[in-house]
């Protein structure tokens, strides 16, 4: 006797399992399409429909999106832009090394993948300290005490 909530197993044929196996082997192969509205239809390799099955869901949580080509090159004003500091200190950055650029006549030009790499480092390494620090005054005690220097205005 089966009760509410529980599942029983049901029995089938070795030919029904067969029949399952091969539906199932068959989806995992299906090969995504875009299908026009002329109703012509592309063949879609599996790593572009996740490219774009992940576009979707952030467009839909409404998170905006840039698609760039890694080789796509900026000028100090636009990485500066991207990076949140300014031309001059960007221009310090490439002198010391951080990012690799290179010259077109006597413009400085980067790689945006090479920026975005170094703002990736950049900010792991700023989390990374944060939460050092937050450890610390964890250890001590002291996170969430409202400093002796803090006013509130009364």
């Amino acid at each position: 006797m089966v009760q509410s909530g529980e599942a029983s197993a049901v029995g089938i044929s070795q030919k029904e399992q067969r029949e399952i196996e091969n539906i199932y082997l068959k989806l995992r192969e299906a090969e995504a399409k875009l299908i026009g509205p002329d109703g012509k239809t592309e063949i879609l390799p599996n790593n572009l429909y996740s490219f774009l099955l992940r576009l979707l869901a952030d467009l839909r949580a409404g998170n905006s999106v840039t698609i760039l080509q890694s080789r796509h090159e900026l000028t100090t004003v636009e990485a500066g832009k991207i990076l949140g500091v300014s031309r001059q200190y960007l221009i310090q950055l490439l002198e010391k090394g951080e990012i690799p650029f290179h010259l077109v006549g006597t413009h400085r030009r980067m790689y945006v993948r090479d920026v975005l790499a170094f703002k990736s480092k950049r900010d792991t390494g700023r989390r990374k300290t944060l939460d050092d620090l937050a450890k610390q005054e964890f250890a001590k005690g002291d996170y969430g005490k409202i400093p002796d220097d803090f006013h509130t205005g009364k």
